[in-house]
């Protein structure tokens, strides 16, 4: 197809990669891949298909371009980013908005369109000078499916293209297929900038991740941390909320995951939401149970049913105290020859990788994210010692790998039937283990939006700061707070059958300040919400929703984790804390009033309407309620 800039990538293409472009026949791919081999100015652009040569192509270059670096066993890889990108760069991660919608989207970090378009176009201006790019064709969920956003990256970082060949399915073939949607598509463009000789980026100064949601485009200039430079991760997924939204569908951060009952021959699939560090990866990876995905979830109503589908096909994930006993699947990877991504972590004397909390006997030297010369007791230039490995190291590693990958969930093109959403956060003194909500719109309301994370140490600032964290996702919704979480709780009209929603808390403690129960008790929790969903279990109310019987929860500790639940012990986890849950929904209030000034009115009647419940509630019977003393009124239900 003619361009006018056929001549400009022919001259940066060799034949094979520009007739892979231009077979596509998509006016749209060809400027945006041509506008930005012209701006950003790169020496050569290599375009990618499906292919496993391509696959491999990218693999050698990260090598060859020292952004990578081989292990001792066979296909594993370890990757350095620079000090100072590490991290997601959350200052300088912004939304680019036109004028009209500045102001609603003050809260959300936003930028004037034209300021912010101006300022990262100059950036990028010859930022790819002299290095080699590539352009690469992946798919949000399955190919050729209800559910795909066909996406094109184009990079100059081999380590970027090599991570997203990892984590994303690859999809020139589904490009080759547009017809009439040819227009409908993200689009990223990344430049790590320049480099130092461990192919980190040099001018984190110059860091700009800018994000326009309305053309639905990415720009990301000097980074390399995936967090910031992978941009179908989670700059992609702020792009696909802005899109849901408006066309009635749903991106969450959720693993999807499917509840393995073998007694009843059945699996019932479940999403969830959590907070960092409040166990969303130990849950979706519960011992026994299997994994569509452990992330970011597209749902959508198909024929009046709550379908989902892993929008990812790998993990980056923390590898800080990943080990054979808290995490015995992803360990076990780990040690395997095959391809896998470390970054940030150590690479001893025998060329095998080391990271923290991995229970493995750690060299005294290496070289790490600090430079080639970490050695025990290195110190940085604010006389603070240098760990083995960085906090935020991580893994990149293909799903499929594991031994409880549900191939067909993942597989699915019409997604998988959801019958439960779960929604955990990390409380020392409020919410019970595990409680299920009344109906969705409670769900969202008083699970969903209620998230909070509570600060554990000093290293954090202040011990027990409750930070909030709507749905688990608010560094990453992409336009106001109230219409967003409104759109959560429209979602289901006209569903014929909605799911039931869970809320989990991991973390409550006793008196004496220990956890009240075991890691392993969530798989308790999830089994008491399989079997209601299946209507096996009844159940007692509180203000809040519904908990189980001690009864049940007795056979099921036993069943599956050969423990002798107490009763003592099912009264005070189970026990509703109504000053706490009173306290709990003025703080939401709060935060949901600051983030969005056209917070719709109906959101805090409903907060207001809990809080009456409450306060009748601890009126009548104190403000500790024991389970089972608490009746709704509603003879049917309790």
């Amino acid at each position: 197809m003619n361009s006018k800039y056929t001549d400009l990538l022919k001259s940066k293409m060799n034949e094979a990669s520009f007739n892979k472009l231009a077979v596509l026949e998509n006016e749209k791919v060809m400027d945006f891949v041509g506008s930005f081999a012209e701006h950003c100015n790169p020496a050569s652009i290599y375009v990618c298909d499906d292919s496993a040569e391509d696959e491999q192509y990218i693999r050698d270059m990260a090598i060859a371009k020292g952004e990578e670096f081989k292990l001792a066993k066979d296909g594993q890889t370890i990757h350095w980013d620079g000090y100072g990108d590490q991290a997601r760069d959350k200052k300088n991660t912004r939304y680019m908005v036109y004028k009209e919608n500045l102001e609603k989207m003050k809260s959300l970090n936003s930028v004037a369109y034209e300021e912010g378009l101006e300022e990262i176009m100059g950036i990028a201006k010859n930022n790819m000078e002299g290095k080699d790019a590539v352009v690469k064709f992946f798919c949000e969920g399955p190919a050729f499916s209800e559910f795909t956003i066909p996406c094109v990256q184009f990079t100059d970082s081999w380590y970027v293209a090599h991570s997203e060949a990892i984590l994303y399915r690859s999809a020139y073939e589904h490009f080759k297929s547009m017809k009439d949607d040819k227009d409908d598509f993200f689009r990223f463009i990344h430049s790590a900038g320049a480099q130092d000789e461990r192919g980190c980026s040099k001018n984190i100064d110059k860091r700009r991740i800018y994000m326009d949601t309305q053309n639905n485009i990415v720009y990301s200039m000097n980074a390399q941390y995936a967090g910031n430079s992978v941009g179908l991760k989670k700059h992609s997924m702020r792009l696909a909320i802005s899109k849901s939204g408006k066309e009635g569908w749903l991106c969450e951060h959720m693993f999807v995951m499917a509840c393995i009952n073998e007694d009843a021959a059945r699996r019932t699939y479940f999403a969830g939401a959590y907070p960092s560090a409040c166990g969303k990866t130990s849950t979706a990876m519960i011992p026994g149970e299997e994994i569509v995905g452990d992330d970011i979830a597209y749902f959508r109503n198909i024929d009046g049913q709550f379908k989902a589908v892993n929008v990812e096909q790998g993990i980056f994930g923390i590898i800080k105290d990943v080990n054979a006993n808290d995490d015995p699947l992803i360990f076990e990877n780990l040690n395997k020859e095959q391809e896998i991504i470390f970054s940030n972590v150590l690479r001893g004397p025998d060329n095998n990788p080391y990271w923290l909390g991995s229970g493995l006997e750690t060299p005294k030297t290496g070289d790490n994210h600090s430079g080639a010369d970490w050695y025990e007791g290195k110190k940085d230039a604010a006389g603070n010692e240098i760990p083995v490995a960085h906090g935020n190291s991580r893994y990149t590693m293909r799903l499929d790998y594991l031994a409880n990958f549900d191939k067909a969930g993942f597989d699915a093109k019409e997604g998988v039937k959801v019958d439960g959403v779960l929604y955990g956060g990390r409380d020392s003194d409020t919410t019970v283990p595990c409680e299920e909500s009344a109906s969705w719109e409670e769900g969202i309301l008083l699970k969903a939006c209620t998230l909070e994370s509570e600060t554990t140490s000093a290293t954090l600032g202040a011990e027990g700061v409750r930070n909030p964290s709507p749905m688990a996702n608010m560094d990453f919704v992409s336009y106001p707070l109230g219409e967003y979480t409104m759109n959560n709780i429209n979602f289901v009209n006209d569903m014929k059958e909605v799911p039931k929603v869970f809320s989990t808390n991991y973390f409550l403690r006793n008196p004496d300040g220990k956890f009240c129960t075991d890691k392993l008790a969530k798989k308790v929790w999830l089994h008491w919400a399989e079997g209601r969903v299946h209507g096996e279990y009844d159940a007692v109310c509180t203000p809040t929703g519904k908990i189980p019987l001690y009864e049940d929860l007795k056979v099921l500790f036993k069943k599956f984790l050969d423990i002798d639940y107490t009763l003592e012990d099912y009264t005070y986890q189970f026990t509703f804390r109504c000053d706490k849950w009173i306290a709990k929904l003025e703080r939401s209030k709060a935060f949901f009033a600051k983030m969005d000034a056209s917070c719709p009115e109906l959101l805090f009647t409903k907060w207001d309407e809990a809080i009456a419940k409450i306060k009748a509630a601890q009126a009548k019977h104190g403000d500790q309620i024991k389970p089972g003393a608490y009746s709704c009124g509603d003879e049917s239900c309790c």
